[in-house]
């Protein structure tokens, strides 16, 4: 079956799950370096593993269509990933990973000498990881430079995107993955709008002291891995950003001052450890309600004033002026962390010594 994305009366891009005839075709392992990727990945022998919401591969390649082999995890059986694709900077298009290996068929909407491609995990590491076995292409080209700059956002479910996309599954209805986009998120729009990379260190439910759900771990606890979820397969900062952003309060909730003021700072000390002198913004919560608000804006002022003065330095601090609850379980939407973004780009641009 077919899935043809039509906007405004115009076809962007076509793609397909099986098999299509190449008349020469040549087969890319997954970590082919002509493939570049971003975000919390485990590089194996053969097949490079997306984990963390947000994790991306960007090739360039010749011909007319190409064809994606991807493995998703199928954690216990019944949570499948989805996954975001954009070709030539056309409409994106989200798909759902049906079976254990998916063929994904590829197929440009305009002929072209080259086309730049990207495909992006939307759901976070506790659904499980996304396996790139390999690429079925004419031809993969000179690898895709990095961009200049790259963003790394640290926060919940908020920063993975989840909750936030009802286009294939409404509120309440499918199961709880189905509506997680983190291509569209709050922190991979504000990236790409300011051409930039991005790595989103992101974990639904998590906290600085607290988490939700009965959550036995909180980001002090995980920051160092590539399965943030489950604590496990460690994370190697190879690549630093340019600056960083921490989105995070939202399940702690209301705390004792001293004490959350203790944990903030504990684990800025923690990122300072991996990023000594990049500015890191740290952000109120996009979902908290006023008195929410009011607590996180006044303890990340006190983190920043006794911060900065006790050697942490290079932090700034963005308030968000209203709550953002369009999507599920009171997320942003999509069309929230759009504007999320806008607000964001407008503050960094605005804002001397972030850039």
């Amino acid at each position: 079956m077919k899935i043809k994305i039509v906007l405004s009366l115009m076809i962007f891009c076509l793609i397909s799950f099986g098999f299509t005839t190449f008349a020469k075709a040549s087969f890319y392992k997954g970590n082919d370096t002509h493939l570049l990727y971003m975000g919390r990945v485990e590089i194996l022998n053969s097949q490079p593993r997306l984990w963390t919401a947000g994790a991306y591969f960007r090739f360039a390649f010749s011909g007319d269509t190409c064809k994606v082999i991807l493995e998703d995890e199928l954690r216990y059986g019944v949570e499948h990933n989805y996954i975001e694709i954009q070709v030539d900077n056309d409409q994106p298009i989200r798909l759902r990973l049906n079976n254990k290996v998916d063929t994904i068929n590829v197929i440009p909407s305009y002929k072209r000498n080259i086309h730049q491609a990207i495909i992006c995990k939307d759901t976070e590491t506790g659904i499980g990881y996304v396996g790139v076995n390999g690429i079925i292409v004419d031809q993969l080209l000179n690898t895709p430079k990095r961009k200049g700059k790259l963003f790394e956002f640290w926060g919940d479910s908020i920063t993975c995107g989840a909750s936030s996309d009802t286009s294939s599954v409404g509120c309440g209805k499918g199961r709880w993955e189905d509506q997680h986009n983190a291509y569209m998120s709050y922190g991979a729009q504000t990236a790409r709008k300011l051409d930039a990379d991005w790595v989103l260190s992101s974990v639904s439910g998590i906290g600085l002291m607290h988490s939700c759900c009965d959550m036995k771990i909180i980001i002090p606890q995980v920051w160092d891995k590539m399965d943030m979820r489950n604590d496990s397969l460690s994370w190697d900062f190879s690549i630093l950003p340019n600056v960083v952003f921490v989105c995070l309060g939202q399940n702690d909730g209301i705390q004792d001052k001293i004490t959350f003021y203790e944990n903030y700072i504990s684990f800025l000390k923690q990122l300072r450890t991996k990023y000594a002198n990049q500015p890191i913004v740290l952000l109120t919560s996009p979902m908290a309600d006023a008195k929410l608000r009011a607590f996180l804006k006044e303890e990340i002022k006190d983190v920043i004033e006794k911060g900065n003065a006790n050697g942490l330095k290079n932090l700034y601090s963005y308030t968000f002026e209203k709550s953002y609850n369009g999507g599920c379980d009171y997320h942003p939407s999509v069309v929230e962390n759009k504007e999320i973004s806008d607000l964001l780009v407008r503050y960094i641009k605005n804002t001397k010594g972030i850039l």
